[in-house]
């Protein structure tokens, strides 16, 4: 509230407030300190604003962008491998391949590849626009090793940037592109040349494609042997500093301000295996070197650094082989909860064949993984639960922060313990007995990362108590948890428990616990 007193010293008839004569010349005093001539008419300004009128709780730093939030949402995605690789059977192009090979049988279909991704519970996907080869999968100014050169009609009227983005904004998921910055075709690689005319102005042209893309994927793989336009030899450099990333980072942000650049770009990290898995304790946090590529990142890192996994959903390589098959949907929904549900992200590699489709194979199978999901994680038994914290942060003037909170369906509320707490209990209580498999939780990661170390425990009458989830390493959880209630995530469906209730012990924290949800499947 502010209120405003006339220099006059005539009491104001808007408030209840008296202008007494000590305020006058206060008033008078400030007035001829400044030199004012203003007249008696002029008002000054008394503010009684709190600093934190919502009572929230201060950031536990390091602290995410809003860009790494909104691609922390996206949880789970799909990668597509596809290009000159898809044509020769190599998994690492030399550089030295004929533009002429590139030539798909019929027209590649993007919006193919992502309606199985969404059919699997995906919600994007990231496609190659150039691997190590250096084979350009759009029209590119940067150089001619590129489709307008490819083997066939089909292969010249190829622009995959343009038709996945096209197909990506249609379907209403989020999309994103793979650029390798190591060129072994590139005459100029390992020049100053390279980055300023080649790669970063591949990186824009990309950047171009959509200003709402969520990731541009940077490979670590940096420097060897290679075609380099007929020099045919060994190229190293130093990644760190070669590729100019903070200049790229601030010029791809201009034209995609939520792109996080995934890598070498500095915005998440690799989770050190493509197989699939995270740590079961996984910080968000790192800070550089060996942590890059860390499936367990640091509790004290000062940067916000969040997991990735990448895993292929075949048994063959990153891009197509006659003979792959898919893996078992079972596989895949492992995978699912020791990556998204271990606070990490999950990028699926579905490469299309020489027709530029997925196979049927894969498109089957992107579907039974999808019935997996929805059967398993699609009802959430919280909702009908009544839900009590041993403690509660005190409501702010605009914001509560009670234990319904964490039920409520919005990604913007949350319960709170007070300050000084590191530790609570929060319990899920059913009127009638339910059978449950798994428990999610969720922290408010704006706030930062918090949780260290909690247990669950159940209760069939809603009066004794045992725990569940023997042999998983409950400490973190972050953007999202999933704890098999049976502890295993190999065979995590089984017959489930039947409870009353459900106990969530916080047993410490790096500051107060906050939850903004947990869910009961």
């Amino acid at each position: 509230m502010h209120i405003r007193y006339p220099s006059s010293c005539l009491t104001p008839t808007s408030t209840s407030f008296s202008c007494r004569p000590v305020r006058c010349l206060l008033a008078s005093w400030l007035l001829f300190a400044a030199g004012s001539v203003a007249a008696q008419t002029s008002f000054a300004v008394i503010s009684d604003t709190l600093a934190n009128p919502d009572n929230e709780p201060a950031p536990c730093h390091p602290v995410p962008s809003e860009r790494q939030v909104r691609w922390q949402q996206t949880e789970f995605y799909a990668f597509f491998h596809y290009g000159m690789n898809t044509y020769t059977g190599l998994e690492w192009g030399l550089g030295n391949e004929a533009d002429s090979i590139f030539a798909p049988t019929s027209a590649p279909n993007p919006r193919q590849w992502l309606e199985a991704a969404l059919a699997a519970g995906m919600k994007g996907g990231i496609a190659v626009a150039k691997h190590h080869d250096g084979f350009c999968l759009w029209p590119t100014s940067t150089t001619t090793h590129n489709v307008t050169r490819a083997g066939n009609a089909y292969g010249r009227a190829t622009n995959i940037p343009r038709d996945f983005a096209a197909a990506a904004a249609d379907l209403g998921m989020k999309y994103g592109f793979y650029v390798s910055p190591w060129d072994r075709n590139s005459a100029f690689y390992g020049s100053d040349g390279y980055v300023a005319d080649v790669f970063l102005r591949q990186c824009m042209e990309l950047a171009g494609y959509g200003s709402d893309q969520f990731e541009m994927w940077l490979d670590g793989a940096n420097g060897g042997s290679g075609y380099y336009g007929g020099r045919d030899t060994t190229v190293q450099v130093d990644a760190s500093v070669y590729y100019d990333v903070p200049n790229l980072r601030a010029r791809v942000h201009q034209l995609a301000p939520y792109c996080v650049m995934w890598g070498i770009g500095g915005e998440a990290r690799w989770i050190g295996n493509e197989e699939g898995w995270a740590g079961e304790t996984n910080w968000s946090m790192a800070d550089g070197g060996g942590a890059r590529g860390s499936a367990s990142g640091q509790e004290h890192g000062w940067q916000w650094l969040p997991g990735e996994s990448d895993a292929k959903a075949t048994t063959g390589g990153w891009f197509w082989h006659s003979g792959e098959t898919m893996l078992p949907p079972e596989r895949l929904f492992q995978m699912y909860l020791e990556t998204v549900g271990r606070n990490a992200t999950l990028i699926l590699n579905c490469p299309p064949d020489t027709s530029g489709a997925l196979p049927e194979a894969t498109v089957d199978g992107l579907q039974q993984l999808g019935q997996l999901l929805r059967r398993r994680l699609g009802t959430d038994l919280a909702a009908s639960a009544t839900a009590v914290a041993s403690v509660t942060r005190v409501a702010g003037r605009g914001r509560s922060y009670e234990a319904a909170r964490m039920l409520d369906g919005s990604g913007d509320t949350y319960w709170a313990a007070p300050d000084a707490a590191v530790a609570a209990t929060v319990t899920l209580t059913w009127a009638e007995p339910q059978t449950i498999r798994y428990a999610m939780l969720m922290e408010p990661i704006r706030k930062g990362q918090r949780i260290r170390r909690f247990h669950l425990e159940i209760s069939p009458d809603g009066t004794s108590w045992h725990p569940v989830a023997d042999g998983v390493e409950t400490t973190t959880v972050g953007y999202k948890r999933i704890v098999p209630l049976n502890g295993s995530t190999a065979d995590s469906y089984g017959s489930g428990f039947r409870a009353k209730a459900l106990r969530i012990v916080i047993d410490d924290s790096r500051a107060c616990p906050l939850l903004s949800r947990v869910s009961v499947y």
